[in-house]
């Protein structure tokens, strides 16, 4: 039977049940006991749910009108007594499933910077006790106040102190878990001087990675290739989230390039570069996680997990667009590498440290890394 009364509907049919009340005596007290905290129930929704409530003759209209602007007193009818009743004894016992929205925006939340979701739970932690401010003021307002008006308020502000406690302390976890990022851990490798070439040692690193060949600002599989990388990044970090209670920071796209004749890439004869894409991974990611992320993603190819051992590594951080590298490359290859006793000995590496997209090309950082061995003792250039 209570199923026919939406919240709105019971609410106010049980204020008539309680005394005859006209419309603006309805919305005085609807606002006066917070009403519209826990129901949706606008002032202009008030005569259109009186309407629907005396058109199923649940109340009816009594007394006379008042002079100037038209007032009708309602009051329930014995069948709306009872309707109400029945109603009102399903509500007491009757669960609420919740499904608040800050729900969905925690389980969105590993694809936003972290300072974006601190800044968003901070908000929310505001407003929550802002809101819990205007909630007590108005009972203050109001006392002494019935036992059963006294119990909506317990409730209100219990379920605000609920709120506000799960918000603080998800809170004090997104700010006292420190994310997994490669570019601090390994901070030397990834912040170069733009000005020298250095020397480094790179260790035993792992990798999602798939291969192609072609010009990549014009081959498709290219542009395939990297986003098929982060989707699986993206699913990688999500998984590890949610299952090992690790986050990381998915790292910048990498780019081994190999040909027959090196002196392609000092020419930039793009349509003869081979290449391998790739994105860093922590060491806790399995073989098993990778193939569940690529058949979530539904990926086809070879994108698969590597480990790379590059040893020894001379890198530089070029700033500007990716054919402005020609001058560093034939520095690195033509003057540091021979005056230095050294040779190739693995495939030219590159780190994209900016976003391609949005960032204008003159500005664009990216390493410049060529793992070498002393002269003689490497294997020939690739």
């Amino acid at each position: 039977m209570s199923s026919a009364l939406t919240d709105g509907e019971l609410t106010v049919l049980g204020l008539l049940v309680e005394q005859p009340r006209h419309g603006y005596d309805l919305e005085r007290v609807i606002e006066e006991r917070g009403v519209r905290a826990w129901t949706a129930l606008g002032f202009s929704s008030i005569y259109y749910v009186l309407d629907k409530l005396a058109k199923r003759g649940l109340i009816e209209a009594t007394g006379a009108r008042s002079s100037g602007k038209s007032r009708a007193t309602f009051r329930a009818t014995a069948v709306g007594r009872e309707l109400c009743a029945a109603a009102t004894r399903e509500a007491l016992t009757t669960l609420t499933p919740v499904h608040a929205r800050v729900l969905i925006g925690m389980a969105n939340s590993p694809g936003l910077p972290e300072a974006d979701v601190v800044t968003g739970l901070t908000r929310r932690l505001d407003a929550l006790q802002h809101q819990l401010g205007e909630v007590r003021t108005a009972r203050a307002s109001q006392e002494p106040l019935p036992s059963a008006a006294s119990a909506i308020f317990d409730y209100g502000e219990a379920m605000l102190r609920a709120d506000i406690g799960w918000t603080e302390t998800t809170l004090a976890k997104e700010t006292a878990v420190e994310k997994y990022d490669i570019k601090k851990s390994h901070k030397k490798l990834y912040s170069p001087s733009s000005r020298e070439f250095t020397v480094v040692d790179v260790p035993e690193m792992r990798y999602i990675a798939v291969d192609g060949r072609g010009d990549p600002n014009t081959s498709p599989a290219y542009a395939e290739a990297v986003e098929a990388l982060y989707g699986v990044a993206y699913t990688l970090k999500f998984a590890s989230k949610n299952t090992l209670g690790r986050d990381f920071v998915v790292g910048p796209l990498e780019g081994l390039w190999r040909a027959d004749d090196p002196t392609v890439f000092v020419a930039r004869r793009k349509e003869t570069w081979e290449w391998t894409m790739m994105i860093s991974q922590p060491d806790w990611i399995t073989e098993d996680m990778v193939q569940a992320a690529i058949e979530k993603k539904k990926v086809r190819g070879d994108l698969r997990l590597i480990t790379l051992v590059e040893g020894t590594c001379v890198q530089i951080l070029h700033i500007g667009s990716y054919d402005d590298e020609t001058p560093t490359l034939d520095r690195l290859h033509n003057h540091y590498l021979p005056e230095n006793g050294l040779t190739f000995n693995g495939d030219h590496h590159e780190i994209y440290l900016s976003d391609a997209r949005r960032t204008p090309p003159a500005k664009l950082k990216t390493i410049l890394r060529q793992p070498v061995s002393p002269t003689g003792t490497g294997p020939a250039p690739e």
